[in-house]
């Protein structure tokens, strides 16, 4: 295609390599970045080549300031799209299996540079030592493609590669665990609350499915759009007992809940997502705590710890250290063996510390040592309240003391 004559001649070689590295297969990626059009909190894209009902497609996720929406465009206008989406955006990134090639311009000029892919290198050296390790998750497995994970040849795309690390290191927590609690010829029902873009969900469904779990699999989330999205990847997936609802831990109210995961809700979102556990007598209780703000105001700093809790970053963590700490010894006192560990950064946040939780099959009812044991941390700090045990004391009132979960 002959160049435009808006288009700086260093654009129309980028365009030109981008056309040549998807007809060669050579593609990876393209990022367009400084996006200057009309879409409003648009900040930048990623192009990706993905085979969708055994057609190739190119992929376009547009990522905004509160939200990520993915479209699919037929690979015969895969150029005509990326032309219309480079001339909105300042910069651009494009990755081939050799080359990385830069654009940047502004109204009077325009610069090209390219460099080898170190990026890609690197990754396929990994990959290679990733062959003699073992994997929980297979890497040809079928949603992995449409989540972005793998290209069309299920080769771990390199950016991808450390969100595939985090998917197996959290199935492999998962299946220590579920060691604990497996039910033979029972089914396993599970409930992701804030279950996002599905990465977790989709990994511990195929996981259970290929370990012969019958699983029953809920993802609840509050973004419609990733709903819609996950959904699609389940029913191409052919995961047919895997299901998507929109909403949260306090509008979704299963019936039967064998396993409860929630990673990063936010606030008093992990105390309700504990408490839907263990109301429902979860055989197991996996969370990653997020966004401590509840204890925070109420700390009153005993007097020898004043100097140090002075801080503000030391009173940060001493809440949230104090607010899991609680949650972590509520889950003891309801039945539960708990642990309290650092697991790698889901979304690519200091935010890692998981509580994990399974029940112990000799509980009848709360441990009074355990509460006296809060109570006593509840008064040196001069918390009044706390939303778990406040949650757990309702239950308890209408059940009465005694009563199992």
């Amino acid at each position: 295609m002959s160049a435009s004559a808006s288009l700086f001649p260093q654009e129309q070689q980028f365009l030109d390599a981008f056309q040549q590295a998807v007809d060669s297969q050579q593609f990876e990626r393209m990022i367009l970045s400084q996006y200057k059009g009309e879409l409003e909190q648009l900040e930048k894209m990623t192009l990706r080549v993905i085979t969708l009902q055994n057609e190739k497609m190119l992929s376009v996720l547009y990522r905004y300031k509160t939200q990520d929406v993915t479209k699919n465009y037929p690979l015969a206008a895969a150029y005509e799209q990326a032309r219309t989406l480079l001339a909105e955006c300042k910069q651009a990134n494009l990755f081939t299996v050799q080359e990385e090639l830069q654009l940047k311009k502004n109204k009077k000029k325009a610069m090209l540079t390219v460099s080898k892919n170190a990026s890609v290198v690197k990754a396929n050296t990994e990959q290679g030592h990733d062959r003699t390790k073992q994997r929980y998750v297979d890497q040809d497995s079928l949603f992995l493609q449409p989540l972005g994970i793998t290209d069309a040849k299920s080769q771990i795309i390199p950016s991808m590669a450390r969100k595939w690390k985090q998917i197996n290191k959290f199935v492999e927590i998962c299946a220590g665990a579920l060691e604990q609690i497996r039910k033979a010829d029972q089914p396993l029902h599970v409930v992701d609350f804030g279950s996002g873009k599905g990465y977790l969900t989709f990994a511990l469904y195929d996981y259970l499915a290929k370990h012969q779990q019958a699983p029953f699999v809920t993802g609840v989330e509050l973004n419609p759009k990733m709903v819609e999205f996950c959904q699609g990847v389940a029913a191409q997936s052919n995961f047919s007992q895997l299901d998507f609802f929109q909403g949260d831990v306090r509008t979704y109210a299963p019936e039967q809940l064998d396993v409860m995961i929630a990673l990063h809700a936010c606030d008093v979102a992990t105390d309700f997502a504990i408490h839907t556990g263990i109301r429902l007598n979860a055989q197991m209780i996996m969370c990653a705590p997020c966004c401590h703000k509840e204890l925070r105001p109420q700390l009153q700093s005993p007097k020898v710890l004043s100097p140090m809790l002075q801080f503000g970053i030391h009173a940060g963590q001493q809440a949230e250290m104090l607010t899991d700490t609680i949650r972590a010894l509520l889950l003891k006192a309801y039945g539960y063996e708990t642990k309290v560990f650092e697991f790698v950064a889901l979304e690519h946040t200091s935010k890692n510390k998981m509580i994990l939780a399974v029940k112990r099959k000799d509980y009848t009812q709360p441990d009074s040592a355990v509460l006296t044991q809060i109570q006593a941390l509840k008064e040196m700090y001069g918390i009044q309240k706390h939303s778990l045990e406040l949650l757990l004391n309702d239950q308890w009132d209408q059940q009465g003391i005694g009563s199992k979960c």
